[in-house]
């Protein structure tokens, strides 16, 4: 069965509840969510009977639990140690994270792994290592999903060895997966068009069976710029036909892909913009790209305030 969906986000008011209804509405039957703003780490308390009700409303639609994800912060930089309060900050974040996760009932938290910043490589990898082994416990039932990053700046992942070099330094591998970002692995260097031959070397490093997750994005940009710029599905550089592929691909049916696309202004500008994700979804559903989604998008939320 094709796992596919999007980002959908979580309120205060509705939690849970408010992200399955969302992502319905996509006709999605997987999505990630952060559990507060990704550029801070300001987090409501989790309500129980919100909760339970959107685990009701996922058994009701048949969409399992065990396919939803949560991503975690992005200012969380486990690879910079530079500042000791802000290191273990980070850490015991994550650790509440974690705990936040498990009471959802969600079993992947997508992570980004850090920037070593004024650091070196080496020393930045050897940070989130031992940041990790802070974190996880043996018997935690959350797995923590290290992303593949552009390269952009000082980011540490956006070559493979690096993540299997984490996930070798590690105390408990079992409890790391793999975030596979088309946009940031088209940025970093790697040939989405030939993804079987990514994968092939995937499984080689690491074991396809480490992949927990896909975010489907095109990109702004060419080939090993090392920028991280989204685009729409099919509107970029990697194409609506690679990206098809990839998504379908049989070594990773059971593998939840999700849209990470930028939302489409009404009017060129910033002040009003839409999710294009229950579009970009039927797209894929029905395997045509669309040439008028920016069009269809704009018709569908005219009027919304």
């Amino acid at each position: 069965m094709l796992l596919i969906g999007s980002h959908v986000s979580f309120n205060n008011k509705e939690q849970l509840l408010g992200s399955v209804k969302e992502a319905m509405g996509y006709g999605a039957n997987t999505f990630m969510f952060y559990t507060g703003a990704p550029q801070n780490t300001k987090r409501c308390k989790l309500d129980y009977d919100l909760t339970l009700k959107a685990r009701n409303l996922l058994y009701e639609n048949n969409i399992e639990l065990k396919n939803l994800i949560v991503h975690a912060p992005y200012i969380i930089n486990l690879a910079n140690n530079q500042k000791k309060e802000n290191y273990l900050f980070a850490i015991d974040f994550l650790k509440d994270e974690v705990k936040r996760v498990y009471a959802l009932g969600v079993e992947m938290l997508v992570l980004h792994p850090g920037s070593f910043v004024n650091l070196d490589l080496d020393t930045g990898i050897k940070n989130i290592i031992n940041a990790l082994n802070e974190v996880i416990t043996p018997n935690q039932e959350v797995k923590i999903c290290l992303e593949t990053m552009a390269g952009k700046g000082s980011e540490v992942g956006f070559k493979l060895e690096h993540i299997k070099q984490i996930i070798d330094g590690v105390l408990y591998p079992e409890k790391i997966m793999v975030c596979l970002d088309t946009c940031h692995l088209n940025d970093a260097g790697y040939d989405m068009s030939k993804f079987d031959d990514f994968l092939n070397d995937f499984d080689r490093l690491i074991g396809i069976d480490k992949i927990g997750c896909v975010h489907v994005n095109d990109s702004k940009n060419d080939l090993g710029s090392h920028k991280d710029r989204h685009e729409n599905l099919g509107y970029g550089k990697i194409g609506f036909e690679a990206l098809l592929n990839i998504i379908y691909n049989e070594r990773l049916r059971s593998v939840p892909k999700i849209l990470e696309t930028p939302y489409i202004s009404m009017d060129g500008g910033k002040d009003r913009s839409y999710p294009p994700y229950k579009f970009e979804i039927e797209m894929i559903k029905n395997k045509e790209f669309n040439k008028n989604l920016f069009e269809d998008v704009r018709n569908h939320y005219n009027g919304y305030k």
